[in-house]
């Protein structure tokens, strides 16, 4: 298997100390941390003029720090859909991770900096984001599931199936999801199948299902 490739990374968080110590980790292992910033409009300008694989997001950061980091990331979606976007942060906004989410097919991560505990897991989940994919911590995935139960579509999922669309939710792939449930890949096909049927996702060129499946929290 060859190596992951070098990414080229900008780091948007308030924290000086925590700025320092990720761009250490990721430059050690080969990756090229193109800028550091503390705050959103700096995040905007930056992307804008750089060549970037992946930004790491902080949720909460000046003026007000409330939410200026994610709905920075919300727009860099949308304006630049090539680069991933890992929100990394101790604040979990399911209203806003759903809009986050929903505004391109993959390259998006929610990871909490509590529960990061391997930096290993932090970079592999760094490059699924950076090359299309997801990764979003267990805990989010629990909060977003949690509201979505309100609503009507996911009501008639069966518990495998719930428990199909959650581990979806964490960016794994069809064959992790079966060696966690033990089943066959072929029966995640049919569970993912009944899934996209029930929650009414027809195929689409334009829209990733496997992420929006995860989205219906709000009526």
């Amino acid at each position: 298997m060859s190596a992951p490739r070098s990414l080229r990374v900008v780091i948007a968080e308030d924290s000086a100390i925590l700025r320092d110590g990720l761009a250490g980790l990721l430059t050690e292992r080969g990756h090229e941390v193109v800028a550091m910033v503390g705050d959103a409009l700096s995040l905007r300008e930056v992307v804008g003029a750089q060549r970037l694989d992946v930004a790491v997001v902080d949720v909460r950061m000046p003026p007000t720090f409330t939410d200026e980091g994610l709905l920075a990331a919300i727009e860099l979606r949308r304006a630049y859909p090539d680069v991933g976007v890992l929100v990394f942060s101790q604040w979990i906004e399911t209203r806003y991770a759903t809009e986050l989410l929903a505004a391109g097919a993959g390259g998006v991560g929610y990871l909490l900096k509590d529960r990061v505990a391997d930096v290993a897991d932090f970079v592999d989940a760094l490059h699924r984001v950076a090359t299309g994919g997801t990764a979003l911590d267990p805990e989010v995935v629990k909060q977003l599931m949690g509201a979505s139960r309100q609503q009507d579509s996911l009501a008639r999922l069966t518990p495998r199936e719930r428990a199909v669309l959650e581990l979806m939710a964490q960016g794994l792939t069809n064959n992790a999801i079966a060696a966690a449930i033990t089943v066959t890949e072929r029966a995640v096909e049919k569970h993912i199948g009944n899934i996209f049927t029930k929650l009414d996702l027809p195929p689409s060129d334009t829209r990733h299902r496997r992420v929006l499946a995860v989205l219906r929290l709000r009526g």
